[in-house]
């Protein structure tokens, strides 16, 4: 027999510090012991401790918390929330909101938007009338052809997230395999075992259904776990597994990870192009992701100059419309599609500039990032965030494409009464309500008005920093990529990055490595916060001295 884990029973467990066989209620008791497995070593010790919400205070012992231990652990919790809250700082997430009063009342009800949006269901404890309202509001926003319409392809199809961009970047890359690999399309599903296609247009060759991904260093890592689980090759792996010392950026020298983005932070187009025409000159079908606002730096990827450049490469080698056969079909059974899939993570940029852009448009700013919509052909699939712009108490997001870009559901679904053409099944209700408030409070001008606020709290921040970079008579390495909402600079103390929530990454620049971190004009953010971090700054010690800075050659 398999020897039992070893278990301590008199550890402390629990606000009141009561060893562990203490902790349970008599109707617990099975044959005198506690039902369940005792803790094999401390939980407080294992795990990585928030001084000011200490772990035994909010530990929950068989027993549960009577209302004194309750009222303790949650202020403890409370307090340490709210003070984040105020000074939270570096990351692309609106933290004050103000839903409770008019959205209480639902969170005694259960809201699950199971299934297609545009279709009834029979679990009708949903808010999918207001999901609608939502993705028509984005469609008309992003310029899509709207309301969807199921029997015409060029309108809009989309779902709002249970998760974040993470949840549309998985989606939008899943749909993308399947179109470019030659599956059967929404549009022409007729018989649930109806068959794929199974050959390409002559001269294609055996690369014609085998995609391959490109996206840029500066990319949100939710993009290599999302191509790792839906078995992508992308065109580091496929350059190193089929073309070794084939790359064509550096011929001899092992392939880039991901393509080289510039300074800034925005998809290098040149090295893209390079990357792109030796994987289209040999008939792989191409995927790319952009970045409309990338997560550190904030860079906005030029879509409509990728989407031109991808385009023209792919129509040189016969990849710009493919007519595909499919298996047992008539000639008027095939279908043309291209051979490329432009993909746009839009967590923060999608929420964010066309309200902008609308400022532009009115005199109130003078610059805005490049197009990024469905105004551009070569779009074919596009996600935004719902926490980050509006904000939400919990991740969410939208994800939208054409109709007729949307591939078959994996099967039926009889049981709830709709077909589920999402991702996560069972879908949050909630995030729809949220959104919906949000949107029907705030007009286009409230949102404009909002975002040049935030522009010029981004720009007054980064003068700030180069002021305080001066004083100190310090490289701080203050930077502010074009339109960027973000300004990142040089990691201070501990104590600081903590305090402001500081988002820090570890960069190669100029043959050294460099430990950034960055603050995020959102709209909860103030001159007033800034100031008193760059005070926190400008006091001694507040950097290592330039001796023990990281700064190590490659």
């Amino acid at each position: 027999m398999p020897r039992e884990a070893e278990t301590h029973t008199d550890i402390p467990f629990g606000p009141e510090d009561t060893p562990w066989q203490k902790t349970f209620s008599g109707l617990r008791i099975v044959g005198g012991r506690p039902y369940g497995t005792a803790p094999s070593s401390d939980p407080r010790a294992a795990y990585a401790g928030v001084p000011e919400v200490p772990h035994h205070k909010v530990q929950l012992p068989p027993t549960g918390l009577d209302a004194e231990q309750y009222t303790e652990a949650e202020g403890l919790f409370r307090r340490h929330i709210d003070t984040q809250t105020r000074n939270f700082a570096g990351y692309q997430v609106t933290s004050t909101l103000d839903y409770e009063e008019r959205l209480g009342h639902y969170l005694n009800r259960h809201l699950n938007n199971v299934g297609d949006p545009y279709q009834s269901s029979s679990y009708t404890l949903n808010s999918k009338v207001l999901e609608r309202a939502v993705l028509d509001y984005f469609a008309s926003l992003w310029h899509a052809k709207w309301p969807h319409d199921p029997e015409d392809p060029e309108s809009y199809w989309g779902y709002v997230l249970t998760m974040g961009s993470s949840e549309g970047n998985l989606y939008g890359l899943w749909n993308a395999r399947d179109y470019l690999s030659g599956k059967p399309l929404r549009a022409h599903h007729r018989e649930p075992d109806h068959a794929a296609v199974t050959q390409a247009p002559c001269g294609e060759g055996p690369n014609a259904f085998h995609p391959v991904v490109f996206f840029s260093e500066d990319t949100h890592y939710s993009l290599t776990k999302a191509v790792r689980a839906l078995a992508i090759d992308t065109f580091h792996v496929l350059g190193s597994t089929r073309y070794p010392g084939e790359n064509p950026l550096a011929p001899g020298t092992p392939w880039p990870r991901e393509v080289p983005s510039t300074e800034d932070g925005a998809i290098d187009i040149e090295k893209l192009a390079v990357l792109v025409r030796f994987f289209a000159g040999r008939g792989y079908p191409i995927l790319v992701s952009l970045n409309y606002g990338s997560t550190f730096k904030g860079a906005y990827d030029d879509v409509e100059a990728v989407g031109r450049t991808v385009r023209g490469i792919c129509a040189e080698y016969g990849l710009e419309n493919r007519r595909l056969h499919r298996h047992g079909g008539e000639n008027g059974d095939d279908d043309e599609r291209s051979g490329y899939w432009l993909h746009v993570d839009g967590a923060l940029g999608a929420g964010y500039v066309p309200y902008l852009e609308m400022a532009r448009d009115a005199g109130m700013v003078e610059r805005i990032p490049p197009a990024f919509d469905f105004r551009l052909s070569d779009v074919h699939s596009l996600t935004m965030s719902g926490h980050k712009w509006m904000g939400t108490p919990w991740a969410c997001g939208v994800y939208m494409t054409r109709t007729g870009l949307q591939m078959v559901p994996p099967r039926s679904s009889e049981y709830i009464g709709a077909a589920d053409t999402t991702f996560a099944g069972s879908r949050n209700g909630f995030s729809s309500l949220l959104m919906w408030d949000f949107l029907a409070r705030h007009s286009y001008d409230d949102q404009a008005r909002l975002a040049v606020e935030c522009d010029g709290l981004a720009a007054y921040a980064f003068e700030r920093l180069v002021a305080l970079q001066e004083d100190l008579g310090q490289d701080l390495w203050v930077a502010r990529s074009p339109q960027s909402l973000t300004v990142r600079f040089r990691q201070p103390r501990a104590d600081i990055v903590r305090r402001y929530s500081l988002s820090s990454e570890t960069v190669h620049a100029d043959g050294a490595t460099r430990t950034y971190v960055h603050l995020y004009a959102m709209r909860h953010l103030t001159r007033q916060r800034v100031d008193e971090l760059i005070g926190e700054m400008r006091q001694p010690g507040a950097f290592p001295p330039a001796s023990s800075v990281r700064i190590t050659a490659r």
